[in-house]
């Protein structure tokens, strides 16, 4: 027989056994009142990993005792949309208000998200949609206006100890190693306050412990860090892999930068979040280096956000090994962060007359905008003159980076400028 994992068996069927949200299905609170009223609006719920949303969308069609339908939109499409849909019309289930249950519906591309309107709309199905990303900007404007969206928050550290020790005294597997809790510090470190993770981390060190032994933080790093299988998308394994995947593309090697993205991938790791990382980094790392590496992670992007999986893991892999083969530069990390150091030493120093804006009579008579020359109105379209605050002439924030095309710029520079670079 296949070993069900803690979490799904602990997985509670009604609102008094859920754990958290009290600001939503508390007593008297606003989505219990419509539960229990049978008349629920199609909605979305948003919160980080591990709160709870995809356990109290069974609830919900458990307590209403509708036909429940689920999709993950990691590995489902417009197909497997409409084919929900004309099944519950086949069925005759039009009347008894199917679920539909998506789950990361954020990842739906927008063609993937219009196939839902016509159903949501007529009532077909009633729409119970988790994301963990913000809804205003990754659903639809017209599905969004369809949904009640329903904010959900981290478990607090006392509903996480509840479900610790309740685990440990009402499951039958558990409860056979008669297992205490000493401190809980590491549990809930490792397990990033995600509740699914949490059980999960609890059943891998109770597997491990002796019978009557009892949980301590040294017991459960030890356990922990010899079973590193587990990706944890909000704790410290997902900083830890994203941190290796940048430092593999910055220090050029393509083949480190495709294996933490395959980890991530198979970890279930959002493909925005990888791809604005890789946006950051063309820039950042990059840069003027090879400046079409800030095009190809911009439209990586793009197309990560209208595709979605499977497909973009081939997209991110492209992107990822040509931003690792590219040459590198910081130069424009740095002269920014520089300048921003010298704004925030000097102030708000005096900007030069001569290229001050003069919009009116009176600052004209001022001086402002004075002797500017137009650079357009010279050979080269350049002209020496002063641009820094008085204070500042000759400051260098920028300085040109040790590779090919940054050489050029630093030549060109020189022949305008002068030395000091």
């Amino acid at each position: 027989m296949n070993h069900i994992p803690l979490a799904e068996r602990f997985r509670p069927s009604s609102l008094d056994d859920y754990f958290g949200q009290e600001h939503l299905v508390g007593p008297n609170a606003v989505l219990r009142k419509a539960i229990e009223s049978g008349n629920i609006p199609s909605m979305l719920f948003w919160g980080p990993p591990g709160v709870g949303k995809t356990t109290l969308a069974h609830i919900i069609s458990q307590t209403l005792k509708r036909p429940f339908y689920t999709l993950s939109a990691i590995n489902s499409g417009v197909k497997d949309v409409r084919e929900v849909i004309d099944r519950v019309q086949g069925q005759g289930m039009f009347s008894r208000g199917a679920v539909l249950f998506i789950d990361e519906i954020h990842r739906f591309s927008k063609s993937q998200q219009d196939s839902l309107l016509g159903a949501v709309e007529k009532g077909i199905v009633t729409l119970i949609g988790a994301t963990t990303e913000n809804p205003s900007f990754e659903v639809i404007s017209a599905l969004l206006s369809r949904c009640q969206v329903y904010v959900m928050k981290h478990l607090e550290r006392a509903d996480l100890e509840k479900l610790v020790l309740k685990a440990l005294a009402t499951d039958a597997d558990l409860m056979k190693k008669q297992i205490r809790v000493e401190e809980f510090e590491a549990l809930l470190r490792m397990s990033g306050g995600d509740a699914r993770k949490l059980l999960n981390v609890l059943e891998l060190v109770v597997s491990q412990l002796g019978e009557g032994e009892a949980i301590t933080n040294e017991r459960v790093a030890e356990i922990v860090q010899q079973n590193p299988a587990m990706y944890d998308k909000s704790g410290e394994m997902h900083y830890d892999i994203i941190s290796a995947f940048i430092k593999s593309i910055r220090g050029s090697d393509p083949q480190a930068a495709v294996y933490y993205l395959a980890r991530m991938v198979e970890g279930g790791e959002d493909p925005k979040f990888i791809a604005r990382r890789m946006l950051i980094l063309a820039s950042e790392d990059i840069g003027l280096a090879n400046a079409n590496a800030l095009l190809m992670a911009d439209a990586t992007f793009r197309a990560v956000e209208n595709i979605g999986w499977p497909e973009s893991r081939i997209i991110l892999s492209q992107c990822a090994i040509y931003l690792a083969t590219s040459p590198k530069s910081n130069s424009a990390y740095m002269a920014i962060d520089a300048a921003i150091a010298e704004v925030r030493n000097s102030g708000d120093l005096s900007i030069p007359m001569h290229i001050r804006n003069a919009p009116t009579k009176l600052m004209k008579d001022l001086g402002y905008g004075e002797e500017y020359k137009y650079a357009h109105s010279y050979e080269g379209n350049f002209v020496y003159q002063q641009f820094m605050p008085e204070s500042l002439a000759g400051a260098k924030f920028y300085q040109p980076g040790n590779n090919a095309k940054e050489v050029q710029v630093r030549e060109w520079l020189k022949e305008r400028w002068g030395s000091g670079y």
